[in-house]
């Protein structure tokens, strides 16, 4: 339940950390109005603060990426929006004739958020844009859920992007151990700057005691962005959003606090997002954060559509058992794919990397994993329809399936 006071701070929010000028900075996006990230920055922003609004539709964007650039090129101080896969759409996509054709240099802020940050996306992004005038500081990685509206925490649109790689068993354990970047453990994560105008704890969800720097907890907010609760559930708006904190205070209030169900940790005075705690993976008592072994798993073979797998784990008798889906490469012809080979090379990879057996891979259709209204791909409805057998399988018989 968004209110009229939590649609209002929250723009002013964003506008602290894009630090916006009023009626000059334009708003270019072209996320659909009835996702957070795209009410607040396309809608919200422009409205409190008298600026222009330039709107495009979302399957304009899908169908041709560019639009989305060179209605940014137009602008002289403007600000946009989008999650981690649309600059890797757009680093593959935008041919070098057409890059020839931007001027980015009026660009103050690329914010990526949504959906899992990758630095590889980041890094992409900036070497494919560079010529046009992109500057790496105004990539800005940020932090937010519906719960709070959208906007938590962001870096500065003055400074480059922070990322550290950490030792992926430590971060298993719950510790945040820096390691070198290639370490054959390392878990490179990319650093989600501070709050504005708002708190933000990292806590044992068990004893609701803030835990300390550098180890994972619970990310929980407190601020005035936090939305009213659940509309017509009041035991969940109770449990989520109406938490206390327990031990030493400090500065922080003892409540109300939204959990916000993520996993984060806060180092070096940055917060760096972790995972989920419903998708965490916990296999032989050892925990897993599924985004690893997904990346893992469509970096292992060209079979695999990049970003389009999902891992969780479903109980037998014994113990859990890790489960991959993933969507084939619809860029491989099916005659020349042998989903037995893809199979083994990613079932090496996960056991190579993350030193966990996986029970099964599965091998689905493209546009075959299940999604949230805002286009995440949901695993936990991608493990019902696996347990239900709905999932559409790419048949073993390739020569039968393309006949």
């Amino acid at each position: 339940m968004v209110t009229h006071g939590n649609i209002a701070v929250n723009a002013e929010q964003c506008w602290g950390t894009f630090d916006g000028i009023p009626r000059v900075s334009s708003g270019v996006n072209w996320l659909p109005l009835f996702h957070d990230m795209g009410l607040v920055t396309a809608v919200a922003l422009p409205l409190a603060y008298a600026s222009p609004a330039v709107l495009m539709d979302p399957v304009a964007f899908i169908m041709r990426p560019m639009r989305w650039l060179e209605l940014l090129s137009k602008q002289s101080h403007a600000f946009t929006c989008a999650p981690n896969f649309a600059y890797e759409y757009l680093a593959a996509k935008v041919t070098p004739e057409e890059k020839a054709t931007l001027d980015l240099s009026g660009v103050q802020v690329f914010m990526n958020g949504a959906e899992t940050i990758r630095e590889g996306t980041i890094s992409r992004f900036l070497d494919a844009f560079r010529e046009c005038g992109l500057r790496p500081e105004v990539q800005v990685p940020a932090y937010g859920l519906a719960e709070a509206t959208v906007y938590v925490s962001s870096s500065s649109r003055y400074l480059t992007p922070t990322m550290t790689s950490f030792d992926r068993d430590a971060l298993n354990r719950g510790v945040a151990e820096p390691c070198a970047a290639d370490a054959e453990r390392a878990s490179l994560l990319v650093g989600c700057g501070t709050p504005y105008g708002q708190h933000l704890a990292i806590v044992d969800p068990a004893t609701r005691v803030r835990v300390p720097d550098g180890r994972v907890g619970e990310i929980w907010v407190h601020g005035p962005n936090v939305t009213a609760g659940y509309w017509k559930r009041p035991e969940d708006t109770a449990e989520t959003f109406a938490c206390s904190l327990a031990g030493t205070l400090g500065d922080l209030p003892e409540r109300p606090w939204l959990r916000t169900g993520d996993l984060g940790v806060w180092y070096d005075g940055e917060l760096y997002v972790t995972g989920r705690i419903k998708d965490l993976i916990i296999v032989d008592g050892r925990n897993h954060y599924p985004q690893d072994i997904e990346h893992t798993a469509y970096s292992a073979h060209e079979g695999v559509r990049r970003e389009y797998v999902a891992a969780f784990s479903v109980a037998d008798e014994e113990t859990e058992r890790l489960i991959v889906v993933a969507e084939r490469n619809r860029r491989i012809p099916i005659r020349r794919l042998d989903p037995e080979a893809v199979a083994d090379t990613v079932r090496a990879a996960v056991k190579h990397h993350h030193d966990v057996a996986l029970h099964e891979f599965v091998l689905i259709e493209p546009g075959g994993l299940p999604r949230t209204s805002s286009g995440k791909i949901s695993r936990a409805a991608c493990r019902a329809a696996h347990l239900n057998g709905t999932l559409p399988l790419t048949p073993l018989d390739q020569t039968a399936a393309s006949a």
